[in-house]
């Protein structure tokens, strides 16, 4: 997630530049084998890098960026100095057949975003992709990202998730994008700006149903963090009557809430599982897929196989 905002608290940014040159030594030693390496970068507070990050950025023969200025702030932070190139949307389709070949030819190339772990909602996808249909390897150098930082801080299900990216700007587009993942049983998460989040919620809030469970996360990382738990109505409303809030924002939408199945509905799925299965097979079937019982299941299985 791009964030134009690199910032660091006072105390963790005088630990990095104390440690700075020894860092760069220490980095520079490190042989890198040849390909695309996919390196994450913080979120906000610059010392949330790896170690093995430091070490590649390092030794690259060039690193990417979509903005060198930001890059640069980043490395200088660590004591590196690397050869900075720029990568974005808008020299993309011109850059990448110089970059395939050297890549080709052996180079090491690092690619980083301005935030976060690059090819998520940023133009790095298209040199990731080309690169492995032209048989060389990517290789990633995993660290922070905001749709993991926001889903570790909604505490919302994180057993199954789905990223959906940024919605699209107009409110009827939205609606309708929002629509096809109504059902779908995860968390989702997406990517919003300030200016367009109290509407975005609001369509959401329309969509999926005003008492769904909703969470804002916004500036994580950052000196200002700030996580807002509440029904969809209740945050589109909040930041509807607050104004547009300032900083890289998150918003995670809960699965949609299990209706209890009726009786009729569980007698119904057992009636036709009585047609393939013996009693306690059908039985364990319609109560997985119920939630309920294995016992209750079973009795009322029996009590329909009498009545034929």
């Amino acid at each position: 997630m791009s964030s134009s905002d690199p910032s660091i608290p006072a105390e963790s940014r005088s630990a990095s530049e104390t440690s700075a040159a020894h860092g760069a030594k220490q980095h520079a030693k490190q042989q890198l084998e040849p390909g695309l390496h996919i390196v994450s970068t913080p979120i906000g507070n610059l010392r949330d890098i790896t170690l093995r990050a430091l070490d590649t950025l390092a030794a690259a023969d060039e690193v990417l960026a979509e903005d060198t200025r930001v890059a640069r702030k980043l490395l200088d932070a660590h004591g590196i100095r690397a050869k900075l190139s720029a990568y974005h949307d808008h020299n993309g389709a011109e850059r990448r057949p110089d970059l395939l070949k050297k890549l080709q030819d052996g180079a090491r190339i690092a690619l980083i975003s301005d935030a976060g772990t690059p090819l998520v909602s940023d133009p790095g996808w298209k040199l990731a992709h080309e690169a492995v249909e032209a048989g060389i390897r990517v290789i990633p150098v995993p660290g922070a990202s905001a749709m993991l930082a926001g889903l570790v801080a909604s505490a919302l299900p994180s057993d199954r998730f789905m990223f959906c990216g940024f919605l699209p700007v107009k409110s009827g587009q939205r609606k309708k994008e929002a629509e096809a993942l109504k059902s779908v049983p995860a968390t989702l998460i997406f990517y919003e700006g300030g200016s367009r989040l109290a509407a975005c919620l609001a369509d959401l809030a329309e969509t999926f149903g005003a008492e769904r469970t909703g969470v804002v996360a916004r500036e994580l990382t950052k000196l200002f963090e700030e996580t807002r738990h509440g029904t969809l109505a209740e945050l589109a409303a909040h930041y509807e009557a607050e104004g547009a809030p300032k900083g890289e924002i998150v918003i995670l939408v809960g699965p949609p809430l299990e209706e209890e199945a009726s009786q009729e509905d569980i007698d119904t799925a057992l009636r036709k599982a009585l047609e393939d299965a013996p009693v306690k097979q059908a039985a364990n079937m319609v109560a997985a897929a119920y939630g309920i019982s294995k016992r209750d299941a079973y009795q009322r299985a029996l009590t329909l196989k009498s009545d034929g």
